[in-house]
Formats: C-alpha cells, structure tokens, sequence
C-alpha cells in the first residue's frame, strides 16, 4: 500500500485509470463493430476506435506534462463492463436487432465512466494549473459525448424499427386486412342479392303484363 498525501498524487492515479481504460478499449472496440449487423453502429465503432487511439497520445502528453511516465492502472469499472457483456454473450442468444441494442447499452455504460473520468480529472488539472492538460483532457471528454450521443440515437433508431415491425402490429395489421376483405364480400353479396331481386321483379311485371294484353 502506497501513501497518498497530494492532489497530485490522486490525479496520477486517476490518470493511470483512464489510460488503461482506454487502451483496453482498442482491443474491445473492433470486436463490438465485428458483432455489429446495423451498419451505422459499425461505423461508429470504427470511427470511436480512431478516437479512442488520439485519446491514448492525448494521455501520453498529460502524463509527460506531469514528468511522469505514461503506464496504466487496472480498472475494475472497465472490466467490469467488459466482464459483463461477455457473460451476457455466453449466456444469451438473441435476434441481431436486439443483439445491436444490447452492444448500444454496453457502449453507453463505457462512454458514461469515461465522461465521468474525464470530468474529474479536468477539474484536479485545473486545481494544479496544468493549463495545457485541461485542453488535452476536454478534447478527449468532448469526442466522449459526441460518441455517447451517436449511440443512444442509434439505440432509439432500432429500437423504434423493432416497435413498429413487432408481432402485435403485423397481427393487427392481418386483423385488418382480414375485416377489410369479409366487409367487401359481404357488401358484394348484398349487392349481388340486390340485383337478382330486382331483376325478378321486373321479369314478373313483364309477364303479368303480356298476360293481360
């Protein structure tokens, strides 16, 4: 056990955090977009991984600002989340729409803990005025939200599909069309009907009046 006496000390650690966060993140990223069928969530894992490599250099620069150098600290919240998805794998199988909106979730847990990270450590830079950190640091949270926000919109966007294509609304539908088509062919009857009454009617009065004649 290490004693903790500075802010710096604490800033350190909670760097480290972060640093081993996301470098845990540029082996994960490629699996998600790999198990990704919606091609818009794909992109955006392969988009974020691109970040997430300029967060790690952005790191470096805070760390070597500090005259530290840039090594991780394990992070039981990332694993966590990590952990978490692979046990859900393990023991789900699942349609690929709700398997998207399973790894949206997942996205959304990570993109929240680093927001939170980075939102700490900006606020310990600034106490230490680490002036050039600060910006390094909320270039990394802005790229942070930017992603949180790219996957909620997608989770509403499949979300909303699987909503309005589910089986209560096809059966509904089929109710519909089912009730359209009894209603046409019972109007055709009765019009059918209609026509083969009249038609005799007038038939009968032809022939009462030949008779009379």
């Amino acid at each position: 056990m290490t004693h903790m006496t500075s802010p710096k000390q604490l800033f350190v650690h909670e760097l480290q955090d972060v640093y081993y966060a996301e470098k845990s993140l540029t082996n994960v990223l490629p699996k998600l977009a790999a198990e990704a069928s919606d091609r818009e969530l794909t992109r955006a894992f392969q988009s974020h991984l691109k970040e997430t490599q300029k967060h790690i250099v952005n790191l470096e620069k805070v760390f070597k600002n500090l005259g530290e150098s840039a090594h991780g600290q394990p992070c039981p919240g990332i694993d966590g989340i990590k952990a978490e998805h692979d046990d859900f794998r393990r023991a789900h199988q699942t349609t690929q729409p709700l398997s998207d909106v399973f790894l949206t979730g997942s996205a959304s847990r990570t993109e929240h803990y680093e927001i939170a990270a980075y939102t700490s450590l900006i606020e310990k830079a600034r106490a230490l005025g680490e002036r050039d950190s600060v910006k390094l640091l909320q270039e990394n949270l802005k790229q942070e939200k930017d992603a949180l926000k790219k996957v909620e919109s997608i989770s509403k966007r499949i979300l909303k599909g699987m909503s309005s294509d589910g089986p209560g609304r096809r059966s509904t539908s089929r109710r519909s069309t089912s009730a359209r088509s009894t209603s046409a062919r019972s109007t055709s009857g009765r019009s059918t009907r209609k026509r083969s009454t009249t038609q005799r009617a007038t038939s009968t009065s032809r022939s009462r009046r030949r008779v009379s004649s």
